[in-house]
Parts: C-alpha cells; structure tokens; sequence
C-alpha cells in the first residue's frame, strides 16, 4: 500500500482536510498529514475546516497538528505539499534526495486560513486526491 504524506503550514486546514478525504476516498492508500512549521502543535482541526468536512460528508477523529520529521520523509513514499510556502518551510527541515516532495495540484491550493473559501478548497483537494 502507497503510504501518502500531506504537509501545509499548521496541519490544521488543507493538509489535514486531505487526508480524512484522502481516506474515505482511496482507501487504496494509506496516509497521514503534518505540518511545515510548529505554530500550531498539537491542536485539533480548525473549526471552519471541520464545518466543511461535515458539510461534504467526511468522517474525522481528534486531531493533534505535528509537524514533519526527517523519520516521516523516511518512512512515507510520498510527500504532497499544498504551495511555494510549503516547499520553502519544508526544504528546511528535510533534504529531498529521493524527490519524494511533490505539489499536490497544478496550482497552489490556496490558504483557508486567510481565504476564508474553505469548499473551494475543499474541491481543489478533492480533485487533486481523486488523480493521485
């Protein structure tokens, strides 16, 4: 089974919403999700982003934001980020030697946090996930 990483900035919004749709969608896969910075270690999903997973229909657990370790870049075939931030962040955390780091969709998937547009990201994610 392809074990999948989703990394954005806190593992509060896209990467975590990623991989609860990840898992009701392909459970083909295994994944998990973290975060590039410990801004926000240790706290639960942010409640805009739960609205959203329950409006879709997409079962979640208690959630604890961690951030990503060289023992993740090792243990996980692939590592999907969400935008230019995140590559910038996680570059300095893991060295990508087996190009494993990928953007999740063409485009960036933007930030909730600050958009606001949480079903639009949502659908980004969605789709992205759909063509993994």
């Amino acid at each position: 089974m392809r074990k999948i990483l989703f990394v954005c900035h806190g593992n509060i919004c896209r990467s975590v919403m990623a991989e609860y749709i990840c898992k009701q969608l392909r459970p083909d896969l295994y994944c998990e999700s973290r975060a590039c910075s410990y801004e926000e270690q240790g706290n639960d999903i942010y409640p805009p982003a739960k609205r959203c997973l329950d409006k879709h229909g997409i079962r979640y657990q208690r959630h604890h934001a961690k951030r990503i370790t060289i023992k993740d870049y090792e243990d996980f075939d692939e590592i999907y980020i969400m935008d230019r931030s995140n590559m910038s962040l996680i570059s300095r955390i893991v060295d990508d030697v087996q190009h494993k780091i990928h953007y999740l969709a063409a485009e960036e998937i933007d930030d909730p946090w600050y958009t606001g547009d949480f079903d639009g990201v949502y659908r980004q994610l969605y789709e992205a996930i759909e063509n993994l």
